[in-house]
């Protein structure tokens, strides 16, 4: 019989999933970036179980009847989005481009904010998944790794086209052709998530800091440099700075990038693996240099002029929360009516302008300068052209790779 998934994570895919909720990207804010991450983190929610042998996975596509769609006679649909992740009105009421969509198109939108992190909000809805019934959502945002495996478990509806005109004249290159969704068949991206280097200036002694190969091998730098304990993020840069492509590697490539680093904690260059507490070291000057997630900067650059960031010129990591539409949802259509809003540019604009997260709408900059210019320009928000073609994203793996990437990984890190 065909296993989808193994029946339990690891002890370094556990020590993963633990290290994302408790300091890393599962413990951050909306504008503190990504989310948990990694195989451990989604076989400890509860998918390990699933399989030919155990809960039955949803037909994949072509394997059954299409789920009846109720949108043209039940004119709404319920959202299931991040917390903190849609613009709000004056005084923190109300969502201005959600009420924009029902006066347009008539469709009233439930609109709930209850995704903590992948973990939780993929054990609520795994059992309805499975059996191929309604969760209850018509649209859900999922991170990359996660919408990965709801794709490929035939977990998410495929989109009309015909549904999503913006959003398909208008999403950004650098977000069109994922690894585990190829054309976007099922997906669009809500926000992407950029790891970038950041330094501070007054630290370096003036210095800029611009690639891994100099926080690695700096003597300047010892002892004062921090690489993230998220396994895709610090191997994924490392990969970049060999030349390497994190979306199609070797094994043989990837324990070269884990031998890199080792040397790097040997020597005491790296000063330490850090999950989103690095913000304040960083602050202090403790931290002259690190790996860092692009929203992070931005608030540390409102309160610290001495906060700098770079864009290695070997690339860096973008990932993505993502829309998908679940298997058995009764209004496919409203909800690919709702995707394609937010990619008409006043509203991706509105949106980009409240959350600050990288924008994936192409041509929405002058939209955004009507609301603020200083957003406008900001690359962390609004990559230019050439730093979007510097975008690179961590490929796809297999259980069996996660399983022994992540140990390796935890072997490095000391977890």
């Amino acid at each position: 019989m065909e296993q989808y998934e193994p029946d339990t994570p690891s002890a370094a895919q556990v020590a993963a999933m633990r290290r994302s909720l408790t300091d890393g990207r599962g413990s951050l804010t909306r504008r503190s970036v990504l989310r948990a991450t990694g195989f451990g983190a989604l076989a400890v929610g509860g998918l390990a179980g699933v399989s030919a042998c155990g809960i039955p996975p949803a037909k994949r596509e072509g394997g059954g009847p299409a789920p009846t769609d109720f949108s043209a006679t039940e004119k709404r649909l319920t959202f299931s989005n991040w917390t903190e992740y849609m613009d709000v009105g004056e005084d923190e009421k109300g969502y201005p481009t959600l009420e924009a969509f029902t006066r347009r198109t008539g469709i009233a939108v439930k609109y709930t904010a209850d995704i903590n992190d992948n973990v939780e909000f993929f054990g609520k809805i795994k059992p309805q998944l499975a059996a191929g019934q309604d969760t209850g959502r018509d649209l859900i945002c999922v991170t990359d790794w996660l919408a990965a495996r709801i794709i490929r478990l035939g977990w998410a509806q495929k989109l009309d086209p015909a549904n999503l005109p913006h959003a398909y004249a208008h999403l950004s290159a650098q977000f069109r052709r994922p690894d585990w969704d190829p054309g976007r068949a099922h997906s669009y991206p809500w926000t992407g998530i950029s790891t970038v280097i950041a330094y501070n200036v007054k630290a370096t002694g003036g210095r800029k800091v611009d690639s891994v190969g100099q926080m690695l091998d700096d003597p300047r730098l010892k002892g004062r440099v921090g690489f993230l304990t998220e396994m895709r993020d610090t191997v994924g840069m490392t990969l970049l700075d060999m030349g390497k492509d994190p979306g199609a590697f070797t094994d043989a490539d990837y324990d070269a990038a884990i031998g890199r680093l080792r040397k790097g904690t040997a020597t005491r260059q790296i000063r330490r693996f850090t999950g989103n507490d690095y913000t304040s070291d960083l602050d202090k000057g403790d931290l002259a240099a690190c790996l860092a997630w692009a929203g992070d900067v931005i608030q540390l650059q409102a309160d610290n002029p001495d906060i700098r960031f770079a864009i290695p010129a070997a690339g860096y990591i973008t990932s993505s929360d993502n829309l998908l539409v679940p298997v058995g949802a009764r209004h496919k259509t409203n909800a690919e009516r709702l995707i394609d809003h937010y990619y008409e540019l006043p509203v991706a604009a509105r949106l980009a302008a409240y959350i600050n997260y990288v924008c994936p709408v192409d041509g929405v900059r002058d939209e955004l300068t009507k609301i603020d210019p200083a957003l406008a320009s900001n690359t962390l928000i609004l990559p230019d052209e050439a730093m979007a073609a510097k975008s690179h994203a961590f490929r796809s793996l297999t259980s069996a790779q996660e399983t022994a990437y992540e140990e390796k990984f935890a072997g490095l890190i000391g977890a």
